[in-house]
């Protein structure tokens, strides 16, 4: 016997989280349980303000139908749902019949969201590879250049991830190269989509030896995965890319030519983050996934997040918008 609900919930996030051109006052979204029998499976439809197309209306409207359709037997056709419902339902299908391995990884790359000094202590205290990821793009090229520089000098082996969101011309992301000495460029992992327009910032990579990994191309339309000189990694973010599967091809894909493949948060809640740290330990193991959200968010939601203090609202009580 098949039944569905699907909870609204609305978290506090810290006062300091800003997105594109936007503080993030709340995180909204919808968890999806599934029953059948006696398993249970749960999945998050959290759409991103500013990176998703739809909104989390739009999201919620959307799920109650496909749920209608579940509970009545009828199949799914969740390639053609919207990116961050085609995550969320088909996450839950795959925990309600146990199909998501138990095991995660929880070894984040932490994010600079402050004071650099805290992320270098943080880098400091990390056993094995030192992995950190800062946004840059936010403010002056030269001064990112320069705060990149710095962590390079004063960590010896670190692996940056710098992330610009497309936020430079051409000319602001070589000033930001210019400020990065040449011996230390290496320690950039790789820089999210420097520039506007892909082929600038494939130009970017090949003339100054910085790697660059795609994010937001790896959502636009005819993208294929393919190895290119200056490349070194494509980043999944499962709410913006759609279902599991969706997922999963992508990161065999860039498996087979040579790329890394990094599973990264959208800012889901601890229930989502907690299924996105089980799907990057199953689907890519040895990768440090990009997870290091819960310290934007002022509460957890069902399942807390390894070694996070934050209070935790549970799933009963949150509104039931939907049930069948």
């Amino acid at each position: 016997m098949r039944s569905a609900k699907l909870y609204q919930y609305q978290l506090p996030m810290d006062s300091g989280v800003i997105l594109r051109t936007q503080r993030l006052v709340n995180r909204d979204g919808w968890i999806v349980e599934l029953k059948d029998g006696e398993c249970t499976g749960y999945g998050e439809i959290a759409p991103l303000p500013e990176f998703s197309h739809e909104t989390a209306e739009q999201a919620g409207e959307q799920a109650k139908a496909l749920l209608a359709q579940w509970v009545a037997g009828e199949a799914w056709d969740l390639e053609s749902a919207i990116p961050s419902v085609a995550f969320g339902l088909s996450m839950a299908a795959m925990t309600l019949a146990g199909e998501l391995p138990e095991d995660g990884n929880y070894q984040v790359a932490p994010l600079c969201a402050g004071d650099p000094d805290d992320l270098v202590i943080a880098l400091n205290e990390m056993e094995g590879e030192k992995v950190a990821k800062i946004k840059v793009g936010m403010y002056e090229a030269v001064r990112d250049g320069m705060v990149a520089n710095m962590f390079i000098e004063a960590i010896p082996g670190v692996r940056l991830r710098l992330d610009a969101n497309r936020q430079w011309t051409p000319l602001k992301a070589q000033q930001f190269a210019k400020y990065v000495k040449p011996e230390h460029r290496g320690g950039i992992a790789f820089l999210e989509e420097p520039c506007m327009n892909p082929a600038d910032s494939l130009a970017f990579a090949q003339e100054t030896g910085i790697s660059i990994a795609w994010d937001e191309t790896v959502r636009d339309e005819g993208f294929e995965v393919k190895a290119e000189p200056g490349v070194a990694a494509i980043v999944i973010k499962p709410t913006l890319v759609g279902s599991v599967a969706r997922c999963i091809d992508l990161i065999a894909q860039a498996q087979a030519v040579g790329l890394v493949a990094v599973v990264s948060s959208s800012m889901e809640s601890s229930l989502g983050l907690n299924q996105l740290a089980r799907l990057a330990a199953w689907q890519t193991p040895g990768v440090i996934p990009g997870l290091d959200t819960m310290q934007l968010f002022m509460a957890q939601l069902e399942m807390p997040w390894p070694g996070c203090e934050l209070p935790v609202t549970s799933l009963a009580s949150l509104p039931v918008v939907w049930q069948a």
